[in-house]
């Protein structure tokens, strides 16, 4: 994407008679400049300082062969095994294949935690999202001002999760409750009180001290199992299977 970004930029180069940058170019120059910066950082997915993994008092209740849902079962055997590849984090835009696209295994946003455990649970968020962002693009939110969809971004932008979610009917009410989450669940936050918007998934992984599951999650520095359930302010609150 930058490669193109900057070709688009060298052939809109031009200089006036005496040598000056014309003002086409400086009119190109930052739209394209401003293109790349939206696309390249616009995820709605935040970034926050890596904690420590799973504490040692973490163990699995249930146990995932005692999971009955294969759905639920398969989600998290990915989201437990996604604590072992992704080791780093990032918000660049791919050119993506479609459908099941997806960027290196060894990096993410904290959306593609959840977009690759729903996929080994049978649902490609990529293909879903962008079949009803088509259908029903004016229901989605526009804090991107762009007049399409875009199978490569859509499904890794929080925002857009949370409304297809919801729009599924897969929405349950956001609890102060430990118990009311469950692992599979998919959990959203605002981390700043400003739309810094983060999503993840809980975990079997139960954390005794607290009575609380661990979430997984990438926040900044690889997918992570940590006790994080109500260090931000929940946003929503999911049940896909």
């Amino acid at each position: 994407m930058k490669k193109v970004l900057t070709a688009a930029v060298v052939r809109s180069y031009s200089l006036d008679c005496r040598g000056n940058i014309s003002a086409k170019f400086m009119k190109r120059f930052l739209l394209f400049s401003s293109l790349f910066v939206t696309l390249l950082f616009s995820f709605a997915c935040g970034v926050g300082a890596p904690r420590e993994s799973a504490p040692a008092a973490a163990s699995e209740k249930p146990t995932i062969a005692e999971i009955e849902l294969p759905a639920v079962k398969a989600l998290l055997e990915s989201a437990l095994e996604q604590t072992k590849i992704t080791r780093g984090y990032t918000q660049n835009y791919y050119v993506i294949a479609y459908p099941m696209g997806d960027v290196p295994a060894e990096t993410g946003a904290c959306s593609d935690v959840v977009v690759r455990a729903f996929r080994r649970a049978g649902v490609d968020l990529q293909k879903e999202v962008h079949e009803d962002m088509s259908a029903n693009f004016a229901v989605y939110p526009k804090k991107w001002s762009l007049p399409k969809p875009d199978p490569n971004i859509d499904h890794r932008r929080v925002p857009n999760l949370q409304t297809f979610f919801a729009r599924k009917g897969k929405s349950l009410p956001v609890s102060a409750q430990a118990a009311a989450y469950q692992p599979g669940d998919v959990v959203t936050w605002d981390l700043n009180g400003k739309g810094m918007t983060h999503i993840g998934l809980v975990s079997n992984l139960w954390n005794e001290a607290a009575r609380r599951y661990l979430i997984i999650h990438n926040i900044g520095g690889g997918t992570r199992a940590e006790d994080v359930l109500f260090d931000w302010k929940v946003t929503g609150h999911f049940r896909y299977f």
